[in-house]
């Protein structure tokens, strides 16, 4: 396993809903994109940060996307699917994988900030392709197989004075 220095290359792709739902089940918080960057690189060097965030129509939202550009990230925005029967749908899972798997040539290690079990498979494949793999989010709501995958795993919860407003 790669040890972190000062070179590597780093991408920080944050699945935005996964980690605001999670901070607002557990703690009734917001999270701290600012302390969640900069703690997701630690003075390497930034390739791409990448926000995922669902467009809800809810009033904040546009200030929330102003923010995250502010603090470094890239966004990219989806809007809500609402289907015949009510029911609503929207997730990054492909869109992030797709960008993963693309920037793999051009980083060293990838921060993943999400606890969906869905990209336990990413983790092995770009592990596969030398790339460390590095997960941060909450880990009550983090899939076991994801951490198992992962090079490294940073708990939220573990710092919530750094992480979460």
């Amino acid at each position: 396993m790669t040890e972190i220095h000062s070179g590597q290359r780093v991408a920080v792709l944050v699945d935005a809903q996964n980690l605001y739902h999670t901070a607002q089940s557990l703690h009734s918080r917001n999270i701290d994109y600012s302390s969640l960057l900069e703690k997701a690189v630690q003075g390497r060097q930034l390739t791409r940060a990448i926000a995922y965030v669902i467009r809800a129509d809810s009033p904040e939202e546009e200030s929330f996307f102003e923010a995250l550009i502010d603090i470094g990230f890239e966004t990219k925005i989806k809007d809500i699917k609402t289907f015949a029967d009510g029911s609503k749908k929207a997730d990054w899972d492909v869109g992030m994988s797709l960008d993963a798997v693309t920037l793999a040539n051009h980083i060293d290690t990838l921060v993943l900030c999400t606890g969906d079990g869905d990209f336990s498979r990413l983790c092995s494949h770009l592990r596969h392709e030398g790339v460390r793999v590095e997960v941060m989010a909450f880990e009550a709501s983090t899939a076991e197989e994801l951490i198992a995958e992962a090079d490294s795993f940073l708990d939220l919860d573990s710092r919530r004075e750094t992480f979460l407003l």
